[in-house]
Formats: structure tokens, sequence, C-alpha cells
């Protein structure tokens, strides 16, 4: 079985995110989804609330493509955490140039870890490219609208969490 780790701090899910994991699934029988407990990046949803997320925008993928698709959250070293599901694989998306820099510095050192879990980069969807959940934040933040980057659902997570 092929197992493939998707990492990220979801904060909150875009559709940037589900593109990625619907063509992961191609490379994949087994897609965790990492969600990375980062709290220096202050985020803006629970942890809780980004495994619901996750587990509610992938279920629909899972069973269109079917793979297997389970949310994970980790707060340790990824290449560790790739180790402690069984990945082979990370999974990256990737929007622009500045992103490749910094993924290829992460690769060199995941690498230097453990030369046995490869990185696969996917480009984001033309559509997607400009899709960041900080982004998202700031427009819902600022009253803009946010459904052309989020699933519906999230969009109304995020609404509520701003009104709470």
């Amino acid at each position: 079985m092929r197992i493939g780790l998707y990492p990220g701090t979801f904060d909150p899910v875009t559709l940037g995110h589900t593109d990625i994991v619907r063509r992961a699934c191609m490379l994949v029988d087994r897609l965790v989804i990492g969600v990375a407990i980062n709290r220096d990046k202050g985020p803006m949803f629970t942890l809780e609330e980004r495994v619901a997320m996750i587990e509610a925008e992938c279920g629909p993928i899972a069973k269109a493509t079917g793979t297997e698709i389970v949310a994970h959250p980790f707060e340790n070293l990824l290449i560790d955490c790739a180790v402690d599901v069984g990945a082979s694989i990370i999974v990256r998306g990737l929007r622009a140039v500045s992103d490749f820099e910094y993924e290829f510095q992460m690769v060199g050192m995941n690498r230097a870890m453990r030369d046995d879990v490869e990185t696969v980069f996917l480009m984001a969807d033309a559509h997607h490219q400009a899709i960041a959940s900080r982004l998202v934040k700031e427009i819902a933040r600022l009253g803009g609208d946010i459904t052309p980057f989020v699933p519906k659902p999230v969009a109304a997570a995020l609404a509520q969490k701003l009104r709470g």
C-alpha cells in the first residue's frame, strides 16, 4: 500500500488544499492529512475544528477516488510524522517560486534525516494559485467575499468564528 502524507495547518481548509488532496489521491492508496499543531502561527481554528473541516471536505473526495483519507494531528518533525504514519511520500502543494525555495530547503533537510521518504510537489491549479489561508482570513476579517476560495461550509464556519 502506497501511503502519502499531505501536511499543513489548514487554518482554514481552502479550495487549493482540496485540489491538492484530490490530485494526490491519484498517487497513493492512503492519504494522511497531517494537521500541524503550530502554536507559533496562532491558528484561528482549534485543532479539533481543523480536523473536522478536513474530514468533512475530504470525505467526498475519498468516496469519489476510492482512496482512504485520514486526518492526523502532529506536532513533531514532518519527517518523523511521515515515518509514524508509514508514509513513503510527502505531498506538497506549490503556488509560486517563493514556495519552491522554502520547500527545496525542507526537502534537503528531510532527505538528510531520512532518504527513504520522497517529496512530491504538485503545482496548484491555475484557479487556486493565489489562495492562501492567511489571505482568506484577512479578506474575511475585512468583510470580503471568501466563497471563491473556500468550500461553503468553511466560509460559514469562518463567518461564525468572526462573529463569535
